[in-house]
């Protein structure tokens, strides 16, 4: 069944976009996953690259632990505590498309002049793009391609 958009607009109870972004829509949120992603994993580390404050950083892994994106694994170096380290659960690695579109988007229009991160495939070296396509394959160029319809 087809709906109107203006009927989309005001159901916004169901709305999976504010949802996800209740979630992961602040901006130490989004670069402690893109750190993650890039293999770090303590911490320090964390705070080290990203330069967040402590207790924002402190509140961001914790939300994310709780969300189940993050989980905490015990490590301990030779003579210091244990302490942990923050890595990705499937849940969090699911997030992965969203940080690539947004990176793509950020490349295509806000960069300044400096060479974009890239993206290789590990298995075959190839440059990797996030791409969009229906169940028959048929590549989605943009919203304009797409209708709403509501299942269930």
């Amino acid at each position: 069944m087809l709906i109107d958009v203006s009927e989309l607009l005001l159901d916004r109870t169901r709305c999976s976009v504010a949802g996800t972004l209740a979630v992961v829509g602040e901006k130490w949120t989004l670069l402690v996953l893109r750190e993650a992603f890039l293999g770090v994993r303590r911490f320090a580390d964390f705070q080290r690259i990203l330069g967040a404050p402590k207790a924002v950083l402190t509140d961001r892994l914790a939300g994310l632990v709780e969300q189940g994106i993050l989980r905490r694994v015990p490590y301990q170096a030779e003579g210091e505590r244990q302490r942990a380290e923050y890595r990705l659960t499937r849940k969090g690695v699911d997030l992965f498309p969203t940080l690539v579109a947004l990176m793509e988007w950020g490349d295509r229009y806000l960069a300044d002049g400096d060479g974009p991160l890239e993206l290789d495939h590990r298995d075959c070296g190839a440059p990797v793009h996030l791409a969009l396509s229906c169940e028959a394959g048929h590549p989605v160029d943009g919203a304009w391609d797409v209708t709403s319809v509501r299942r269930g």
